[in-house]
């Protein structure tokens, strides 16, 4: 089998398909990365989300007989919303990440990823596949840098020359022994832009992320949010794109290549009140196609509360103090106790006496307890 004719076609056929760029590499073991990933669970920087087996991260014979090679694909994706609605009092708005606008890009990669499997099989009926997008063993990001896709930024993102970091990311092991391509050189330099804007110092060094600080893992925690982090949220409801956004080789990047990633505005700047009191079917019909809605609505409500907190709306108080109320959750209950405090107004202290003589969890008294801490300062002042 001429193989490098293969590589071609597949090259060919991955334009047709709306692959924006596709590389290739060796499927030899990931040293490089290995101290790397060691380093960052004995820092206790890892999110948890990521496979804990770092052998099988770097190493594709743990996971796959007999690889050979992997191919990595990117597809670019908006970072400009058109239409965008405007954020006004008593019509406060949240905000997705650009990476979760549109259908969810698990969905889209998966799709192009199992029609390249099917062309190399057309070819060689024989060959072996398995592909990945984000939550497979290996680490996206070393594939695609390994593979030419683009460097490996100071942001922790891939940077590609031809659509920046506004990328999503997947890759395939083969048996088939393709010429691999050559990685692309740095070109984050001197620049040290991301790391010094990183709202909550996540981005401890060029490259090394502490995701446990970082706002983009914290938005889909489902618990309290610690409280040094509530008011650098900010209007986020999931995810992040500060480091993205400030960067140099990211400026004058948009591209709207694929009408399933354009963003539906009311979808990627919701209306905060509304999502308070949201049912999970309600949730479901209304987010269900997008990446941000894969921890359910509770990491998105809680978030929402810490968003009309960030407002000081004090036009959702009275939402508020009904969530407080009734909400069976306690991290709801909570985090509305504490935003009713942080926003403050008339007859607010008495809502949160009242809560504080009928509530029984004792997080979620701490909450109201905060609550009305704040509210002492507020009057002090």
């Amino acid at each position: 089998m001429d193989y490098q004719q293969l590589k071609e076609e597949i090259i060919i056929y991955s334009k047709e398909i709306g692959i924006d760029k596709i590389g290739f590499t060796t499927a030899s073991t990931f040293d490089e990365m290995k101290n790397r990933l060691i380093r960052q669970q004995e820092l206790n920087y890892q999110s948890g989300f990521e496979e804990s087996d770092i052998e099988k991260r770097i190493n594709p014979e743990l996971i796959f007989t007999q690889p050979r090679s992997i191919i990595a694909i990117a597809l670019a994706y908006p970072s400009k919303m058109k239409n965008a609605p405007q954020s006004k009092k008593g019509e406060r708005r949240g905000i997705f990440a650009r990476a979760s606008w549109g259908t969810d890009y698990h969905v889209m990669l998966r799709e192009k990823l199992q029609l390249l499997e099917s062309f190399i099989k057309s070819r060689i009926p024989e060959a072996e596949t398995k592909s990945m997008v984000d939550t497979g063993e290996l680490v996206d990001r070393a594939v695609a840098e390994r593979a030419g896709i683009g460097w490996s930024g100071k942001n922790c993102s891939i940077i590609t020359p031809e659509y920046g970091s506004y990328v999503y990311l997947g890759e395939m092991i083969t048996n088939l022994p393709f010429e691999p391509d050559q990685p692309i050189e740095d070109r984050c330099g001197s620049c040290n832009k991301c790391i010094e804007v990183c709202p909550t110092g996540a981005l401890v060094a060029g490259g090394q992320l502490n995701a446990q600080r970082c706002i983009a893992f914290l938005t889909q925690t489902k618990g309290f949010l610690p409280d040094e982090f509530r008011a650098k949220i900010g209007n986020r409801i999931y995810g992040c794109d500060t480091c993205q956004t400030v960067c140099p080789e990211n400026k004058g990047k948009d591209f709207h290549l694929h009408p399933e990633m354009e963003p539906d505005p009311e979808l990627a700047k919701p209306l905060l009140k509304p999502l308070l009191k949201m049912s999970n079917r309600e949730f479901k019909e209304k987010f269900g196609k997008m990446s941000g809605s894969w921890r359910g609505k509770k990491p998105i409500q809680r978030n929402a509360i810490l968003a009309l907190a960030h407002y000081n709306d004090d036009t959702a108080l009275q939402d508020l103090i009904e969530v407080m109320k009734e909400d069976p959750r306690p991290v709801i209950r909570g985090t509305a106790a504490w935003a009713i405090g942080k926003i403050g107004g008339e007859g607010v202290q008495d809502e949160l006496k009242q809560a504080l003589q009928t509530e029984q969890d004792p997080d979620v008294l701490k909450e109201i307890n905060k609550g009305l801490l704040l509210q002492e300062i507020e009057s002090e002042c």
